[in-house]
This record gives structure tokens, C-alpha cells and sequence, in this order.
């Protein structure tokens, strides 16, 4: 048999352990990605677009998607800059785990390997992609895209796409705006962007005589993914998911970009819509 120590010796041994647990804990806790992000005063999200910085003099123009928005918001929660990094399917997972990027903020499939592969938190945000025609439109049917001109936007999720399904023509814009514009005035024969934005865009009067739609893909969730081994920013993520949902910060942000950008039309169209 084992000697039994002294009880207040067992206790002083339990102590100490307790004692050198917590350090090890807080030390980890000091040692993870929120702790460092705050300290380095610079918090980097890989997104799918990076906007062009805004030259004076030039139109204003409001992005596809919510991404700046909501790396920004992210970044007021740690006190710390947002800086963008450009990632798409082939480095997200390669830009994690470089270190290049804290946190990838994407728009992915249920097949998506990132989702294996990292610690994703859904935002509760879902997309996909749809076209918008003239309400008296011959196109009735996905197939009937090919040959026709499809306006897109660079910074959407979907350039590429319906020519490779379709057989369409795309004409690729700078902005929704632009793709939107192109629209009403007779430069293409509809226009390709997330369907969650365009129903919002639709309940618009003056939208009315364009309000023919079809959906042309798959919907894809928008997610916030760290690295695999990356815990504490995993938690931290979703509370920030929790917080846009209890406050519906989601759905506001897409309403006001949907306002920006039906503006951004408005004050451009200079010629009648087409007939």
C-alpha cells in the first residue's frame, strides 16, 4: 500500500495543482486569437471581393455584398482595424492556416471543405443566385439564358457561372448598380445577383416592370471560419452570429444596401427604360 499523506499536505499538493491548472488556462486564454488581434490593434478578414478604394470625384458605389460591413463590425467589437485579404475557394483554407488571415467570412455550399476542415460559425445570412428580367419577357425558362446577355457584377458570387451553365453572355459590371442600370436601359437581357437582395429590390414601385425572375443556382450559407484549432475566437464568433440575429443587424444591413444601390441607380439613369 501507498503511504497516505497528511491532510494538509494533500491539500497544499491540490492546491498547488489547481494553482498551475489556472495558470495554464489563462496563459492559453492570453495565448489565443482574440487576446492577440486585440494586442496587435489589427484584425484581418479574407473575403471574396475587396472594393476599390474611393477616389474623390468618383461615384460612390455600394458593393454586392455585406462583407466590409461586417468585418468592420467585427473589428469595433476586438478594437481593432479591419483589414480585407482577398480569398476564394482555392485559398481560404491555405490563408488560415498561414496565419494571413484571422478569420475568412464566405458564402459556401454544404459540400464546402472548409467546413471540415475549419471552425465555421453560420452567420443565419443565405443567398443564391437569381435573374431578373423585364416583366414582359419571352425568357421563361434557365435554358432560354443561352445566347442572351446576362449582366453580373465582379464583386457577386456568380461571374462565370451562368455562362458555363447557360451558355450566356455576360457582361460584367463594377458594381450591382451598374449590372442594375444596364438592366432598365436595354444593355442586357437580365441581370444575375443574390436572390435575398433582389426580392428586397423588387418590393420597390419603380422596380415593378422588372420584377420577372428565375432563380439560376444553388444557395449558398455565408459563414465566419477560423482556424481548426482556434477555440476561443470560434466562441467569440458566435456570439457576434448571436448578437446580428437577436438584433436582426443581417437583414438591416442587405435592406440599407438594397436602398444605396436602387439610389446609385436612380441618380445615374439619365436615358428612359427600355421598351
Amino acid at each position: 500500500m501507498h503511504a497516505s499523506l497528511p491532510i494538509k499536505q494533500l491539500f497544499s499538493v491540490r492546491t498547488l495543482a489547481a494553482l498551475l491548472l489556472g495558470c495554464v488556462c489563462t496563459s492559453a486564454l492570453a495565448d489565443g486569437m482574440v487576446e492577440r488581434i486585440r494586442q496587435r490593434g489589427q484584425l484581418i478578414v479574407g473575403i471574396g471581393y475587396v472594393a476599390p478604394q474611393y477616389a474623390a470625384g468618383a461615384k460612390f458605389r455600394t458593393p454586392e455584398t455585406m462583407d466590409a460591413a461586417l468585418a468592420a463590425d467585427i473589428g469595433k467589437r476586438l478594437q481593432a482595424a479591419p483589414s480585407a485579404l482577398r480569398t476564394d475557394s482555392a485559398n481560404r483554407l491555405p490563408s488560415l492556416a498561414a496565419g494571413k488571415a484571422d478569420v475568412v467570412l464566405a458564402a459556401i455550399p454544404e459540400i464546402d471543405p472548409l467546413r471540415r476542415l475549419a471552425l465555421v460559425v453560420p452567420t443565419g445570412y443565405s443567398a443564391g443566385p437569381m435573374a431578373i428580367m423585364r416583366s414582359d419577357t419571352a425568357i421563361k425558362t434557365r435554358e432560354q439564358l443561352k445566347g442572351r446577355t446576362v449582366c453580373l457584377s465582379e464583386g457577386g458570387l456568380y461571374v462565370g457561372t451562368i455562362a458555363a451553365r447557360y451558355g450566356a453572355i455576360e457582361k460584367i459590371f463594377k458594381a450591382p448598380a451598374d449590372s442594375l442600370l444596364a438592366l432598365r436601359t436595354g444593355g442586357c437581357d437580365a441581370a444575375v445577383h443574390d436572390d435575398t437582395m433582389l426580392e428586397e429590390l423588387l418590393k420597390l414601385p419603380e422596380w415593378k416592370k422588372f420584377s420577372a425572375r428565375l432563380p439560376v443556382g444553388p444557395r449558398t450559407s455565408l459563414v465566419l471560419a477560423v482556424p481548426a484549432g482556434e477555440r476561443d475566437a470560434a466562441m467569440f464568433l458566435q456570439q457576434v452570429a448571436r448578437d446580428w440575429h437577436a438584433t436582426g443587424y443581417l437583414d438591416d444591413q442587405m435592406k440599407k444596401n438594397v436602398r444605396n444601390i436602387a439610389f446609385e441607380v436612380y441618380l445615374d439613369q439619365n436615358v428612359p427604360d427600355c421598351h
